[in-house]
């Protein structure tokens, strides 16, 4: 990666952060905010982005949405990662018949497309935005731990393990401060993916109803929201989809940059 691409990776992250913790000082508006008179008003100078159905200001929503969706995709990605690690190292330390029981699991789960199982998860918990969270990071769950297990089969037998079990550490120790932190360093770049994949699949869910309710201002609710009018107000849906293009690009821009090339899960 190109100098440059690693400043507008940086710049990426310092705009984005910015957004979700303090979108005040971008958009001072009230997101819920309503003004009937001010109904589908199209893009100009008193509203960038236009109005929606209810007259509120489509900018102000698409910037304090960013919270909603981001939280939503990095909370994802952590319980996914969090479960990777368990069931990865579990599965590379365990003896060969539990480790071929694990991995037959994480493979029928695998071959489940991402999206599909996590419409079945919440078929059992119900929607909203933490079972949003967990359906997604369960989801994304099982390819991480199959590369966690293959990184830590890998060091194994490496020369660093062997110094520190010629050093008396035990296996415990070896695991926490060997393996699983030098297994993790290859796959920065893909979990910084899987961030991105995680807001989209979040927006998904909420296009579907299934995460974050109606009025906030989540891009996918936003979405869904704006594709009863799209022949009215195409900008209703316009925006709210470019914010969720704009990060998951974002978020591959990043990826190549934290750790060149990586895999696709």
């Amino acid at each position: 990666m190109s100098r440059l691409s690693k400043i507008l990776a940086w710049l990426f992250i310092a705009f984005w952060a910015l957004t979700a913790l303090a979108p005040q000082l971008i958009a001072p508006g009230d997101p819920l905010a309503i003004n009937p008179a001010q109904a589908f008003q199209a893009p100009g100078s008193e509203h960038v982005f236009g109005t929606d159905e209810s007259g509120r200001d489509i900018y102000t929503r698409v910037i304090h949405g960013a919270g909603d969706s981001l939280f939503i995709g990095l909370a994802a990605t952590a319980v996914g990662m969090g479960l990777a690690i368990v069931l990865g190292t579990l599965a590379a330390m365990a003896p060969r018949w539990l480790d071929g029981i694990i991995l037959r699991v994480l493979e029928a789960l695998y071959s489940i497309p991402s999206l599909l199982l996590a419409l079945l998860i919440i078929a059992f918990t119900g929607p909203g935005v933490g079972p949003a969270i967990i359906a997604v990071g369960l989801s994304t769950a099982p390819g991480y731990a199959r590369l966690v297990r293959s990184q830590i089969r890998t060091l194994k037998n490496s020369e660093m393990l062997e110094a520190a079990t010629v050093l008396g550490r035990g296996t415990w120790l070896k695991i926490r401060n060997h393996l699983v932190p030098n297994a993790l360093k290859p796959l920065l770049a893909l979990v910084t993916l899987g961030i991105g994949q995680a807001v989209i699949w979040a927006a998904a869910l909420s296009f579907l109803g299934l995460g974050t309710p109606p009025p906030a201002p989540e891009w996918g609710a936003m979405l869904s929201a704006g594709r009863t009018y799209l022949h009215l107000a195409w900008w209703m849906s316009l925006f709210p989809g470019l914010a969720i293009v704009v990060v998951a690009a974002g978020a591959t821009l990043i990826g190549r940059a934290l750790g060149g090339k990586a895999r696709t899960i």
